[in-house]
């Protein structure tokens, strides 16, 4: 994998691990936070405060059950203050969430001769660039795009499907919207569907 590879010297870089729910993102975050323990690097974890499901608000969690301990941070400040001089790796997840300054700091601590390591959704429910993101993919030099199974085709997905009351949420829906199994489905282009509102008035019409 393209993340175990150190970089001869002493410059940073930034890593980006994408794709859509259920592909593995905070798995592959949490592997490659373990190995550079193992490596004896000195590693410092962060998590958005918005995302509290499975292990709790301390910890980043995969869908499979592994963890790793990490701090919830809601603002780019709390990241800035927190990092010690001495760490050298720095890894970050759910960084959709997180503002459009994160690409600038994340350039900065890559400046100062450190490793940084983002996991996150590229696209959000409507199939559509999320938040930072597509900045964070321009500027990083390793990025691994992961992809789930599509859950009615079987085909590689990569698309989020969110779900309300069982049915495709609407466009007009609100972006962020934290959930798990029972909110969010991984999907293909081809099976991804997000009405919008004057579909829906289409259809009562017919």
């Amino acid at each position: 994998m393209i993340g175990d590879m150190y970089p001869a010297g002493h410059g940073g870089w930034i890593e980006v691990i994408c794709g859509v729910m259920f592909s593995g993102k905070s798995e592959e975050l949490i592997r490659r936070v373990r190995r550079a323990v193992i490596a004896r690097k000195s590693v410092q974890v962060f998590k958005s405060h918005l995302d509290e499901r499975y292990a709790g608000l301390y910890h980043v969690s995969s869908h499979d059950g592994r963890t790793v301990e990490a701090v919830p941070i809601d603002s780019l400040e709390q990241i800035a203050r927190a990092v010690l001089p001495e760490t050298q790796v720095i890894a970050i997840d759910e960084a959709q969430f997180l503002p459009g300054g994160i690409v600038t700091l994340a350039t900065s601590f890559a400046h100062r001769g450190k490793r940084v390591i983002l996991a996150g959704a590229d696209t959000d429910f409507r199939g559509e660039p999320f938040g930072p993101m597509p900045q964070l993919l321009a500027v990083a030099e390793m990025v691994d795009k992961l992809h789930a199974i599509c859950v009615v085709c079987g085909n590689p997905a990569s698309r989020n499907q969110r779900l309300i009351a069982g049915e495709p949420a609407r466009y007009d829906s609100p972006t962020i919207m934290v959930g798990g199994q029972e909110s969010y489905e991984a999907r293909c282009r081809s099976c991804h569907s997000v009405p919008r509102r004057h579909e829906d008035q289409v259809e009562l019409i017919v």
